[in-house]
């Protein structure tokens, strides 16, 4: 039976031959949005640890936390990893210090691939050509919060980088044959279902390798969660979660990666919505309800068969 999306546990067992897992790394990197460069506090859907939550070792220098990664995932059988530079904007620092921190997570031999998640507007020409440099040692690709191709939205979020700022850095990765994924919030303040299907549409035409889309959820440090307590947002409820994820799938290019479908919340700070807290439920209802209408990825889009 095909499968009903390309998910990235087959992704990554096709090009390494076995089942690969993700090690989240806290590099100790800023955002430009909250040291003053752009704006402070960040996003307003964004917490104090800028994503990042769950590294069981934030602190520790690169190595150990690797060296403790493998430990955990190794007991599940896994041999090799993808070094995941998680946490807040990671390509933002000199090129010299972005070079060893990199270096530090690639110590070790079983890390085969190297993801680095950052802002758009944080892709120059000078680090492009650093993350180029260790496609020879390992894969790597580049995750590019885009969350929403809406400016009006963008504006609301206060976050300081636009759909054009994505394009460019899209494309500058792209002709160094880097692979990047976009990732796309549903239920942002004031968006509608059509705005997503916009997001997804940039994407779409763009070279981009892969997609993860989020629910919009609100943490207690973060600047959304003032519109919650007020009573001036609303997330969306899972039903509708999962409607409007099963369709993005069912517009989305069958050749892309999905890298998530739900995000990991920290659990201590979550105030809503409560769904999220259990992703095993969302996937499977998003699974199901492809199953029941018959629905595969890309079934949607116009040059569909």
């Amino acid at each position: 039976m095909l499968p009903l999306y390309r998910d990235l546990n087959h992704f990554l067992r096709e090009k390494f031959g076995e089942k690969v897992c993700k090690i989240c790394v806290d590099a100790g990197f800023s955002c430009p949005n909250r040291d003053g460069h752009i704006g402070r506090g960040g996003c307003l859907f964004c917490g104090e640890k800028g994503g990042g939550d769950f590294i069981p070792a934030p602190d520790a220098p690169i190595p150990e936390q690797i060296r403790r990664g493998a430990i955990l995932a190794g007991r599940r059988g896994v041999r090799r990893f993808v070094a995941y530079f998680q946490s807040f904007s990671n390509t933002y620092a000199p090129i010299p210090v972005l070079a060893a921190k990199y270096r530090d997570a690639l110590q070790d031999p079983r890390i085969c691939a190297l993801a680095v998640a950052t802002r758009p507007d944080c892709i120059d020409e000078a680090v492009a050509d650093l993350l180029a440099s260790f496609a020879p040692r390992c894969y790597v690709w580049v995750e590019l919060g885009l969350q929403t191709a809406s400016e009006h939205t963008a504006r609301q979020m206060h976050m300081g980088y636009t759909e054009r700022d994505f394009e460019r850095a899209v494309r500058t990765l792209a002709c160094r044959g880097i692979d990047t994924v976009a990732h796309i919030m549903v239920g942002l303040p004031g968006q509608s279902h059509e705005e997503d299907l916009h997001t997804l549409a940039l994407v779409n035409a763009l070279p981009v390798t892969g997609i993860k889309i989020h629910a919009t959820y609100v943490c207690r440090d973060s600047g959304l969660a003032k519109l919650y307590l007020s009573g001036r947002y609303t997330p969306l409820t899972l039903h509708r979660y999962v409607d409007a994820v099963v369709d993005l799938l069912c517009h989305a290019r069958p050749d892309l990666v999905i890298h998530r479908l739900t995000g990991d919340p920290p659990r201590h700070s979550l105030l809503a919505p409560d769904f999220v807290r259990n992703k095993i439920t969302v996937l499977n209802l998003i699974r199901k309800t492809m199953l029941d209408a018959g629905l595969v990825q890309g079934c949607r889009r116009k040059d569909s068969p």
